[in-house]
């Protein structure tokens, strides 16, 4: 696994539209956040590129302007200024070479998903779900959690625990692994590509989502179980799953995930505030491993420093 190199105070950080187009006064309050942290956000101005009404320009303009960002040795590290749609159409046009040649830093969650994981599970490149300009970064404080994001990026450190006051145990027990996942709604549309979400043996399984109603997320976890992504996990990590209940409350998100989760073998837990979460977003390093811990005070503990 590749890891970047850390952020230092200073550092430029391309900001970068993969997906959907998004409102400047979210991306003018995410430049400021990043500005604010000590580092120098950069840009060019096909991130205000629009096309088809909801993608920040074609998937060939979003495609260069990530490469071409990648590519500058005096950007040392990436982030999104939003999810929405359509980041799988750059994907074919990703160069593999010159993203394991000089590997850095890219932050992103939601429809990103499937560049975290092209990345970190096709690649090799650790990768961070972590917060993006549009109602994250550009709230402050508010949005996310400033310190696993600092923390994160630029300490050559374990990360050590966290979540655990949110976390309820689903299934009982203590696992590791290397940690991987995102949005679960982006991880199974992978599937049968030639991106296909294909985590190692072992793995801790990382799963999010919003706006799902729960025979949706009952469907998209079987296709998992099915497509043998959840058998080959060590350890299960559910998020908050946002809006997700039905409108009358039940069946509720909890209670599905619970009941299809009942029989696997290693330990679950539910709550970790980290993509669609009503909480501070909590930055998780994707290809770095982890350990869960659901014995009495569940908690999650990430043992190796997502970069150095």
């Amino acid at each position: 696994m590749l890891k970047p190199p850390r952020l230092r105070p200073g550092d430029r950080i391309a900001v970068v539209a993969p997906a959907s187009s998004f409102q400047r006064e979210e991306f003018d309050k995410g430049v400021q956040e990043l500005q604010e942290l000590g580092f120098e956000p950069v840009f060019d101005d096909t991130v205000f590129a629009r096309h088809a009404g909801y993608v920040a320009g074609t998937g060939s303009l979003r495609a260069q302007a990530f490469l071409g960002a990648w590519r500058d040795p005096s950007v040392k590290a990436l982030v999104a200024v939003r999810g929405g749609f359509g980041s799988v159409h750059v994907l074919p046009l990703l160069d593999r070479e010159d993203l394991r040649r000089t590997p850095k830093a890219f932050i992103g969650y939601s429809d990103l998903t499937t560049v975290l994981t092209y990345l970190t599970t096709l690649h090799g490149i650790v990768s961070f779900h972590g917060p993006m300009l549009d109602r994250r970064l550009g709230r402050g404080v508010e949005g996310y959690d400033r310190d696993s994001f600092v923390r994160a990026l630029t300490r050559a450190e374990p990360l050590g625990e966290l979540g655990g006051a949110t976390l309820e145990a689903f299934r009982p027990g203590e696992a590791s692994g290397p940690l991987m996942g995102g949005t679960l709604a982006q991880l199974v549309a992978s599937l049968g590509t030639p991106y296909a979400f294909k985590p190692p043996q072992g793995h801790i399984l990382f799963l999010e989502d919003a706006g799902e109603r729960p025979y949706r997320l009952d469907r998209m976890l079987t296709q998992l179980h099915l497509a043998g992504v959840v058998d080959s996990a060590s350890a299960i990590v559910l998020g908050e799953f946002k809006d997700c209940d039905e409108p009358r409350g039940e069946p509720s998100a909890k209670g599905v995930l619970a009941a299809l989760l009942k029989n696997f073998e290693g330990p679950v837990v539910y709550g970790f505030p980290s993509g669609h979460t009503t909480a501070p977003f909590v930055t998780l390093p994707f290809g770095v491993r982890a350990r869960v811990v659901a014995n009495g005070r569940s908690r999650l503990i990430i043992e190796e420093a997502g970069v150095e």
